[in-house]
């Protein structure tokens, strides 16, 4: 097993309500002339109220193309992940020269080095420490990320590994592309970051008593490559998002939950917390109806939706981290952390509050 030592949630300085920013956007995405209804609408049932931008609104008028909308997220996700990282770390109780493994996921940018790289000189990390970038996993990666640095711990017990969440969605936004789906993304997408410190068995006594990691389980659906993900081009990341994301995740969920919960010997009734990345309402709505929830069991997810957009990645760490925030349940209670994104595909992660 693993252990979540602690979790950081990080957000940029600029915040606005949706309306403010369906001005923007009807600004900058849409024709002269062209009716602003769609627009409205769909940003009206995103579920989301206001988010954390990277840049002031005034400022998306000004990126000069791909080029300096990357430039912004080298600059910006690595001050934002260095936040998350170091408030995490605070809240384990550890320092940055214990840190054995990192772990940096996004979808909003590139870089080469990757931020793990320029955060090693930034958050003083050893000369040693091991570094994974992960690109190209969108809106699952934080559950994946997880998972991963599960299975790395199984090997390490001794280590201690962070899984840094840098996504800048904003700056992926398309200028004057009124298409269904960048007008869908530029309404539900946020800014954010989120950094989960987690150590290996041998460490587990003497960290802070989060949930422990029991078990992980991947799943990829085939034919499903043009529901959700990117095409990149001379503008950048242009979005691939189709109306069938919440279908899927109510044809294959119920079954696969199912599955993965009855290799522990247990089924969603024995599930008190869950944790899961808020896709948007009708993604949230089929998860709670295929999996048979009770109406307040994602409130979580719902109340991250409204006060930050989806967040793509970095939002169940987010919800991971209000979790944690409440009073800690029963010992030896279980949860079940998950996320969907490109592929299509989904996460799933196991967790049990420790006895001790």
């Amino acid at each position: 097993m693993s252990r979540i030592a602690s979790v950081a949630a990080a957000l940029p300085e600029y915040r606005y309500g949706q309306a403010d920013i369906t001005a923007m956007v009807t600004d900058l995405v849409l024709p002269s002339g062209h009716s602003p209804a769609l627009l409205q609408r769909l940003h009206g049932n995103a579920g989301v109220e206001q988010r954390h931008l990277v840049l002031p609104l005034e400022d998306y008028a000004k990126l000069g193309g791909f080029g300096a909308a990357n430039d912004v997220f080298i600059r910006a996700g690595s001050d934002l992940g260095a936040r998350a990282i170091t408030d995490a770390l605070d809240r384990a109780g550890l320092a940055a020269h214990d840190v054995d493994l990192i772990v940096v996921t996004s979808v909003t940018g590139i870089a080469a080095p990757s931020l793990d790289a320029r955060l090693v000189p930034m958050l003083g990390l050893r000369p040693d420490v091991k570094r994974i970038p992960i690109f190209g996993l969108g809106c699952v990666a934080g559950a994946a990320g997880v998972a991963r640095v599960h299975d790395y711990l199984l090997g390490h017990p001794d280590d201690v590994a962070v899984l840094l969440s840098v996504e800048l969605c904003s700056l992926t936004l398309q200028r004057d592309d009124p298409s269904t789906a960048n007008l869908v993304a530029s309404g539900l997408f946020g800014d954010g970051a989120a950094a989960v410190v987690m150590t290996g068995a041998c460490r587990a006594e003497t960290a802070r008593p989060g949930p422990d990691v029991l078990a992980t389980r991947s799943r990829f659906y085939p034919g499903t490559e043009r529901v959700m993900g990117w095409d990149i081009g001379g503008t950048g990341f242009r979005i691939v998002l189709d109306a069938s994301v919440a279908d899927v995740v109510g044809g294959h969920l119920a079954e696969d939950m199912k599955a993965f919960l009855a290799d522990s010997d247990l089924d969603t009734s024995d599930v008190v917390r869950w944790i899961t990345h808020p896709g948007g309402p009708k993604v949230l709505a089929a998860v709670q109806q295929a999996l048979d929830l009770p109406d307040r069991a994602l409130q979580h997810a719902w109340d991250s939706l409204a006060c930050v957009g989806n967040l793509s990645s970095a939002s169940v760490l987010h919800i991971l981290a209000a979790t944690l925030d409440d009073p800690a349940p029963q010992a030896g209670t279980y949860g079940v952390l998950m996320a969907m994104g490109p592929g299509f595909c989904a996460e799933l992660v196991l967790l049990r509050w420790p006895q001790d």
